[in-house]
């Protein structure tokens, strides 16, 4: 039986809240009404959901709510300490909060977040104060200049993942700086990009300066995780130590920025591709996902119920979400996208919402 847990979708306009009934998912609460909410997603442990906020007027701003969305407390934004720079001796300032994730349940209290310019920040008592971890702020590569804006002026921190089997064990991807992990809580971090080519460097095999769009742990194998790059889709089954190159050569499992894996197959993963980094469209103007059974070495393209005609959807890195076989996907259009069979074929849940920049089953 398919489990139906509440959507979260971060929008331009607010944080919007849809359940699932026997006509499938429908819209039940507009939270946080025409704030951009750039992520939103629960924190199991407390059911707390958690709303990174970009106001236009008054910068990156936090907000929680323990009751579902219905009540919202303001939380202090984190803060780059007095005296802390980017490496062109530009003071560091918070310009946009990319991401959030929870630590591991012997951390109670332990919250992180990903940031412009590229700081990672944090938290072991539920947001009530953050640090700049200092070890990946202060990276040699960092310092070097290695780090980049992709896409954006600053580089990001867009991606962290705690590894369920060791919760002092961290790795997280930067755009543009590649992917780095820590095995001990964040005081010393090693590059992680072996494998991947950077088409757009001087030095494509660089160790750093590499963008990766996305990366994802398998819930079924710790060891394996899933990238969708801007050069391509990358695979390791060694816990990043090397990647490699999984994309379908000429076919449309290329480029694009989300990526998503099956709970219980690690070979199994989703993307939802788009037409090159030069102009970023559905592909022929055809909205379509596509599936790997076997760990990348094919694909499958998937498009029943998805328009085939003036699609011009894009689907941002966080706005394709799985559960077992149940998948969502909102799009800068204002379209969400429900399958409940893997993939195999698609229905609408909503065309008129406002551009979407994340979508998270609540866990």
């Amino acid at each position: 039986m398919t489990v139906h847990p509440a959507l979260l979708l971060a929008t331009r306009k607010g944080l919007l809240r849809l359940e699932h009934s026997k006509d499938g998912y429908r819209l039940v609460r507009l939270s946080l009404e025409g704030v951009p909410v750039s992520y939103a997603a629960c924190d199991p442990r407390s059911e707390s959901i958690w709303a990174c906020l970009d106001h236009g007027h008054w910068g990156q701003k936090l907000a929680r709510s323990s009751n579902a969305g219905e009540d919202w407390e303001d939380v202090a934004a984190p803060k780059y300490p007095d005296g802390a720079k980017r490496p062109n001796g530009d003071p560091a300032t918070l310009r946009y909060l990319w991401s959030f994730q929870h630590g591991g349940d012997d951390q109670p209290g332990r919250l992180y977040f990903g940031t412009e310019p590229g700081g990672l920040f944090r938290s072991d008592d539920d947001g009530a104060s953050f640090e700049l971890v200092r070890g990946l702020w202060d990276h040699p590569s960092h310092t070097e200049k290695f780090w980049f804006g992709g896409g954006r002026d600053t580089p990001g921190i867009h991606s962290i993942l705690v590894d369920p089997r060791d919760s002092r064990r961290l790795t997280i991807a930067i755009s543009c700086a590649g992917v780095f992990r820590s095995d001990d809580d964040g005081a010393r971090w090693d590059g992680r990009n072996k494998g991947m080519t950077a088409d757009f460097l001087p030095d494509p095999d660089s160790e750093y300066g590499q963008d990766p769009h996305l990366i994802v742990r398998s819930k079924a194998d710790p060891d394996v995780l899933w990238q969708q790059n801007h050069c391509g889709i990358y695979r390791s089954v060694d816990d990043a130590a090397e990647w490699t190159k999984v994309s379908e050569s000429g076919g449309p499992a290329d480029f694009g920025f989300a990526i998503a894996t099956h709970d219980t197959d690690a070979r199994t993963a989703w993307v939802v591709p788009l037409l090159s980094d030069e102009k970023r469209n559905a592909i022929d103007g055809a909205l379509a996902v596509c599936r790997t059974n076997d760990g990348g070495e094919s694909w499958q393209r998937l498009s029943k119920g998805l328009p085939q005609e003036a699609a011009f959807d894009v689907t941002y890195r966080h706005c394709l979400d799985t559960i077992g076989d149940l998948l969502a996907f909102g799009t800068t259009t204002g379209n969400l996208f429900i399958s409940e069979d893997a993939g195999e074929s698609w229905y609408c849940a909503g065309n008129h919402f406002p551009p979407v920049y994340s979508v998270r089953f609540e866990r």
